[in-house]
């Protein structure tokens, strides 16, 4: 791995890569490339996809987080996006830590895939990966083409809100099958800008 850290920038296309993942109880090749996802022989097209670093499993923010990124996967489902987590840890440690309860410390039933990267590779090329040799935590929100819409990366100490997640995901939709843009705090909804001028006047005449 090069020494420089990469620097991603919005509107570009994202890196590519292909691990071992915790696929429910067993383990699948999780592959990602130009906005497809691969999971074993499955081919996920026409999705956005959320890719989540965490540091560690068996640690204390980062169960938080997996869980909570499940427990609204209905809400990711609905606004079209695939989820997927990954750690440096390998498959075998994401799959045991699956298997222990949560009133122990474990995950219990996490209905999306969990992936490896032992390599490190993924989070150097994401530019999440810390000196200390874990990643940040990043949450990286990638189109159904597979150019990436937005990231946000925080250190390990806090864990990320999700509902936010959800609606930056709905808000680039409607960006992309609309003629107008979100203002600050928009929800699905709520008023939008026409992107001009003349046009935008409509909603600051409503503010």
């Amino acid at each position: 791995m090069d020494e420089m850290v990469p620097v991603l920038q919005v509107g570009s296309a994202a890196p590519t890569f292909s691990e071992q993942a915790v696929v429910g109880s067993g383990f699948e090749t999780l592959t990602f490339d130009s906005g497809t996802l691969t999971i074993g022989d499955k081919k996920i097209t026409g999705k956005y996809t959320v890719l989540f670093f965490y540091p560690l499993d068996f640690t204390f923010v980062s169960p938080t987080e997996i869980i909570a990124f499940n427990d609204k996967l209905a809400d990711f489902e609905k606004a079209g996006a695939s989820v997927i987590g990954v750690s440096i840890d390998s498959h075998f440690s994401h799959l045991a830590w699956k298997n222990r309860p949560r009133n122990e410390g474990g995950l219990g039933d996490i209905d999306f895939p969990l992936l490896s990267d032992m390599s490190k590779q993924i989070a150097y090329d994401y530019g999440v990966l810390l000196e200390e040799g874990i990643a940040a935590r990043g949450v990286f929100i990638i189109d159904e083409k597979g150019i990436l819409q937005s990231y946000v990366v925080n250190n390990i100490g806090v864990g990320q809100n999700i509902n936010e997640v959800i609606r930056l995901i709905e808000g680039f939709k409607f960006v992309a099958e609309n003629s107008e843009v979100c203002p600050a705090n928009w929800t699905p909804g709520a008023d939008t800008i026409k992107p001009d001028p003349e046009g935008s006047r409509d909603y600051f005449k409503r503010q």
